[in-house]
């Protein structure tokens, strides 16, 4: 039995709302319902002042559903744009600022439990290779004897599923809180494992925003020294929340070496500096192809821009990864090269990458696990 939207509706005007009594549904405050199978996810608007009182509201509207025939699985989040403080809340937070600079620093983020470090894998606009990148990235992080976790924040468009080969559902450990997925020593999420892959996620930004930051904090990473966050391209609202919201302990730019790609990498630098996260460096993907047959190079995007950016903006270079059908392929196939060819010299281009990006986060080199291809 398929659950519909209206049977979700029916069951939420059972839960009501804390000062008025009016019941959920006809207050007009549920969006986005999304139902796949026996998975419903949806959002409750609130004023960005209702959050600890709409918190019973919303385990109660989850409650509901979960309650009703076929389904296995509810996502429920509070979205709200922020709202302006008022000169009440103001003053109050003005006399608890510390002295300490002007106005004094911005709130510190809170970490995720038994993860030491966060970054973030950027990209200014989608189709330079950043989730190809972030991948191998990962693998060759673990390779360096890292314990390492992927999470796949690119809501619209989670390619992360398919670059690794995984297939299933993640299942609930306790309450909200579900196990990751594991592929090549990773610990993995993506909203891909949750909805099926040709349903579009027409989401506004308030929902994308509570999607990443449930996935991002309930679930059971366990210890990692690192967990790599594959971002969504652009330097929108999911962005700028995601790098406010989240302790980011540095961010990987990728870009390919055109001047129409650079220009998009220099907003996403320009994002990160603007909320104090650190430039672990620039990334040149898809710098050159030699051609497999003769061994011709060819710069079909022009060649060197990513290295020269880097020098303008003084930030590091972390190198070069050539457009090849390798990459490609063992990326369809769900085998990122760093594991299923890692002698190759575009997994040695990787493994380079990630060395010189655990140098910029300080960290330490244990044994390396030994990773097998299933």
């Amino acid at each position: 039995m398929t659950v519909t939207q209206a049977d979700i509706l029916r069951a939420l005007e059972l839960v009501k709302l804390p000062a008025s009594g009016q019941s959920l549904t006809s207050s007009g405050r549920i969006a986005n319902i999304l139902v796949d199978g026996g998975k419903v996810i949806f959002a409750i608007g609130i004023d960005a002042t209702e959050a600890d009182a709409m918190e019973p509201v919303r385990k109660a509207a989850e409650s509901a559903v979960s309650g009703l025939p076929g389904v296995t699985q509810v996502l429920v989040g509070l979205t709200a744009d922020k709202a302006a403080p008022s000169a009440g809340m103001q003053a109050r937070q003005q006399a608890h600022r510390p002295a300490a600079g002007p106005g004094g620093p911005p709130p510190k983020a809170a970490g995720v439990p038994g993860v030491k470090q966060i970054i973030a894998v950027a990209s200014g606009k989608g189709g330079v290779g950043k989730s190809t990148t972030t991948a191998n990235l990962a693998v060759a992080l673990a390779t360096l004897g890292m314990k390492v976790g992927v999470l796949d924040a690119d809501i619209y468009g989670p390619s992360v599923p398919k670059i690794f080969g995984i297939t299933g559902k993640p299942k609930l450990v306790s309450g909200r809180t579900l196990a990751p997925m594991e592929a090549y020593g990773l610990k993995i999420m993506s909203i891909g494992f949750l909805i099926d892959e040709e349903t579009p996620m027409i989401w506004r930004g308030p929902m994308v925003i509570s999607a990443i930051t449930q996935m991002l904090r309930e679930v059971a990473w366990g210890e990692l020294d690192v967990l790599v966050v594959d971002m969504p391209p652009g330097t929108g609202d999911a962005q700028l929340t995601m790098a406010q919201q989240t302790p980011l302990a540095g961010a990987v730019i990728v870009s390919t070496p055109q001047d129409l790609a650079l220009l998009d990498a220099r907003r996403g630098v320009a994002m990160f500096r603007k909320v104090e996260v650190p430039i672990l460096g620039i990334v040149e993907n898809m710098s050159y192809f030699i051609c497999p047959e003769c061994g011709h190079r060819s710069d079909i995007f022009a060649h060197g821009g990513a290295r020269r950016e880097a020098e303008r903006l003084r930030i590091p270079f972390l190198g070069e990864i050539p457009l090849a059908m390798q990459i490609r392929e063992t990326s369809d196939s769900g085998r990122p090269i760093v594991a299923s060819d890692p002698g190759s010299a575009h997994a040695k281009a990787y493994v380079a990458l990630a060395r010189q990006v655990q140098a910029g986060l300080g960290g330490t080199v244990r044994a390396a696990p030994r990773i097998v291809i299933e």
